[in-house]
């Protein structure tokens, strides 16, 4: 093993604690928004794509638990800045952390994925360009996920909360 490769080990297994950590704290944090809430919740921790992530799952369907998330994820939003804040606070780095609860964004992120296919089929069918719904952050990524996947480009286009998805024929 040359020095390089052993620099990028163990660079990746310090990232790979710093971002078991982040979730930890950031468990820790939201179960205690669950006993504030008088909320159960189970807690599931994973690390995906370089950042924490951190889910809150029921066992009783997650009836409760869509209080948190509110509507069109509008809590959840919320919630995951304030967890990633207290993350922050306890290790003095800016967090990425990823709040998933009750399958929302799971399922938001399935729903953005066909959107995004379905955009880049009309935009190869039309040879036009195929402008989309002003999205957070989080759906304009995934739609530019699934349009990269399809074999086009896409942009974002307009200014925070306005700010939407482009698909740009080849």
């Amino acid at each position: 093993m040359t020095e390089g490769t052993t620099s990028a080990a163990v660079e990746g297994a310090d990232t790979l604690s710093r971002l078991e950590q982040e979730g930890e704290i950031a468990a820790d944090y939201l179960e205690g928004l669950l006993d504030i809430a008088d909320l159960d919740g189970d807690i599931d921790m994973d690390v995906e794509a370089d950042r924490a992530s951190v889910s809150i799952i029921s066992d009783a369907g997650g009836r409760d638990l869509q209080k948190l998330v509110g509507r069109d994820g509008e809590v959840l939003e919320a919630l995951q800045e304030l967890t990633r804040l207290a993350v922050n606070r306890e290790t003095g780095d800016r967090s990425r952390l990823m709040l998933d609860i009750a399958g929302y964004r799971a399922q938001k992120r399935a729903e953005l994925s066909e959107l995004g296919a379905k955009s880049a089929a009309e935009a190869k069918s039309t040879g036009e360009p195929v402008k989309l719904k002003p999205m957070t952050p989080f759906e304009r990524k995934v739609v530019h996920d699934a349009v990269k996947a399809a074999g086009l480009r896409s942009e974002s286009e307009g200014e925070e909360p306005q700010r939407f998805v482009v698909v740009l024929p080849n």
